[in-house]
């Protein structure tokens, strides 16, 4: 048995502390829900939260979010693919975009379902992921002004997604230019200037963000609590709003060495040894109920320090529990933090329970 367990407060606790930084400052943010999968329970502890605006980059997780409260606006934050428009349109209020082409479709389907949709359009800043080129932003800008039904909301840029490149001061300065260049070239006002996710957050906590960038997409601070800066909890927040915990199906003294011939594993890897074993050396070992159809190891930290992990075959998961202090028995749980890539998995498996406290 394995669940992943949702800790209310700790959650309550996270996005109090974020809406009041973003209240201070006068930013609008969003959550972005998509490491929660389209889990519906989950999804109701965020809106009971009092979102307005929710982030996702499936569509069918906005269509749940709609079911449970048609008055969120929904943003799909990726562009759109052409046999997604009609879903798009029905169930995303804004969508991010970076095709004439794709906005062009957008817009005659808004058409048919008599609606405006918004779009924010995404300028490529360093990152090399989605986005239209500075040089061709003023040019692709008054080509969508002229679509019907479509609405520009803003523009925006997602940076440390794909090349790991930091949304700096620099890099925010130049997307306000972008903003003010727009502005004057088309005599118009931008609502949003929309900054980047998570990662941008020790920026506006420390007063370096420009004011002309008024909004943000937030979803790995509000579960974890982490400046992705300095990989450190930020001060006044929870890093454990999830935790995993799993059922120990066995503890037998076994050696630290296997025995016959080697070749790779299930997961491709071939077991190497280190000129430092003691090749006569046994451990504590301890199997858990969980494996790599769940979960990766490499994203979980164990709450007891004194257990290391070993490695994971599709369905289970092996420690060493040699060092720890605590006596474990079967049927014991043993409980992990979690990154954030690590509850992406979890909570994208249909065996994994999920649980609220």
């Amino acid at each position: 048995m394995a669940f992943i367990k949702l800790y209310r407060k700790k959650l309550e606790e996270n996005y109090t502390f974020l809406n009041n930084i973003f209240i201070s400052k006068n930013i609008k943010w969003g959550v972005v829900s998509k490491l929660l999968c389209g889990n519906k329970i989950y999804l109701k502890e965020i809106i009971a939260l009092g979102v307005t605006e929710i982030h996702d980059s499936r569509v069918s997780n906005l269509r749940k979010i709609k079911a449970l409260d048609p008055n969120i606006q929904t943003v799909y934050i990726k562009p759109p693919a052409k046999r997604s428009i009609a879903s798009i349109v029905k169930y995303a209020d804004v969508s991010f975009n970076t095709e004439i082409y794709t906005i062009q479709l957008l817009s005659r389907e808004a058409e048919k379902q008599n609606k405006i949709h918004k779009i924010i359009i995404m300028i490529e800043m360093g990152d090399l992921r989605e986005g239209v080129m500075g040089e061709d932003l003023v040019e692709f800008y008054g080509q969508v002004l002229s679509l019907p039904n479509i609405e520009i909301r803003g523009i925006g840029t997602n940076l440390n997604c794909l090349s790991g490149v930091m949304p700096t001061q620099d890099k925010l300065i130049q997307l306000s230019l972008y903003k003010q260049l727009i502005e004057a070239k088309f005599n118009i006002s931008i609502p949003w200037v929309s900054g980047g996710t998570s990662v941008a957050l020790p920026l506006i906590i420390k007063n370096a963000r420009p004011m002309e960038v008024n909004h943000f997409r937030i979803g790995e601070a509000l579960f974890f609590g982490k400046d992705l800066f300095t990989g450190e909890t930020i001060e006044g927040m929870h890093n454990d709003v999830f935790k995993l915990y799993t059922e120990i199906i066995e503890i037998t003294e076994k050696p630290d060495i296997p025995t016959g011939e080697l070749g790779e594993n299930v997961a491709g890897n071939t077991f190497s040894m280190n000129d430092t074993e003691d090749f006569g050396g046994t451990s504590l070992r301890a199997i858990l109920d969980i494996g790599l159809l769940d979960m990766q190891p490499q994203y979980l930290e164990s709450d007891d320090a004194e257990i290391s992990i070993v490695d994971a075959s599709s369905d289970m998961l092996v420690i060493d529990i040699s060092k720890s202090k605590k006596k474990y028995k079967i049927g014991d749980l043993v409980s992990f933090n979690i990154k954030y890539m690590g509850a992406l998995y979890l909570l994208n498996s249909d065996y994994i329970e999920k649980t609220i406290e």
